[in-house]
């Protein structure tokens, strides 16, 4: 026994029962509800719903696009219509009003509009939401031919692509050849012979002929003749002839009633 009264024994039981004392189970947190383990079964539920939406959202956004009025075509517009009307664009285009956008055939409108003889390019767009846009690009008329009786203008291409009846429109050059079309040489000779001249001198011209390739010849609204010669060359033809015709006109040369550009490095008036 120690002086405190006090065993040994006492003191490892009694004494240090302060620190063998069992604490108090911990309580979760406030707030904090238990969660219970997801299991497998929820997971597969989960994305079945998931997937369940998606699809019925796609299926919808399908239906808008493919079947919906609401993104059907109200109207189709026509732009860079000239000779042509916008009334007979649409009408060969084919693009009925009412059909959904994304049912709309560009291709095939543009094909069949395509085949008008006064277009030269054609492209077919959708104007979302409830619009077609057909944009095209006519032909211009650079001369004016006869063939069997009818008189029909053509495009630098050689390309007849209107038939006249009257006056021709501006710019375009009474032209003498014996076959026209863009397969004959003599006709895209006198073609590139009067696309090369500016505009203001091309309207000066009051007739071309080319009896062959070689031989393209133009006459001036005055009875000058102008001897073209071949396709060769043409901007320096056009160049020379435009300087000659300035001189001319200005009195720095004697009036002539041909000029021989043939060659643009030896130019001969006579």
């Amino acid at each position: 026994m120690s002086r405190s009264g006090t065993t040994t024994s006492d003191r490892s039981h009694g004494g240090g029962s302060s620190r063998a004392e069992a604490r108090p189970p911990r309580r979760p947190a406030a707030g904090r509800p238990h969660r219970r383990p997801a299991r497998p079964g929820d997971r597969r539920r989960r994305l079945l719903v998931r997937a369940g939406v998606a699809v019925a959202v796609l299926g919808l956004l399908g239906w808008l696009l493919w079947g919906s009025p609401v993104l059907a075509v109200a109207a189709v517009r026509v732009d860079g219509a000239g000779t042509l009307t916008a009334a007979e664009v649409v009408d060969v285009a084919g693009v009925t009003e009412g059909t959904p956008l994304l049912r709309v055939d560009v291709a095939a409108a543009e094909a069949r509009v395509a085949r008008l003889p006064q277009v030269a390019g054609v492209e077919v767009t959708r104007g979302w939401p409830r619009s077609v846009v057909v944009t095209v690009v006519e032909r211009v008329p650079v001369a004016v031919v006869e063939d069997a009786g009818e008189r029909s203008l053509v495009d630098r291409d050689g390309v007849l692509f209107d038939t006249v009846t009257g006056r021709p429109p501006a710019g375009a050059v009474p032209l003498d050849v014996a076959d026209p079309g863009p397969g004959d040489r003599a006709t895209r000779a006198a073609l590139a012979a009067l696309v090369a001249l500016p505009e203001d001198v091309r309207a000066d011209v009051a007739g071309a002929r080319a009896p062959s390739p070689e031989d393209v010849r133009l006459t001036l609204a005055d009875g000058t003749t102008v001897l073209w010669g071949s396709a060769d060359e043409v901007g320096e033809k056009a160049e020379t002839l435009v300087a000659l015709l300035g001189r001319l006109r200005a009195g720095a040369l004697e009036p002539a009633d041909t000029i021989d550009v043939s060659t643009p490095s030896a130019v001969v008036l006579r």
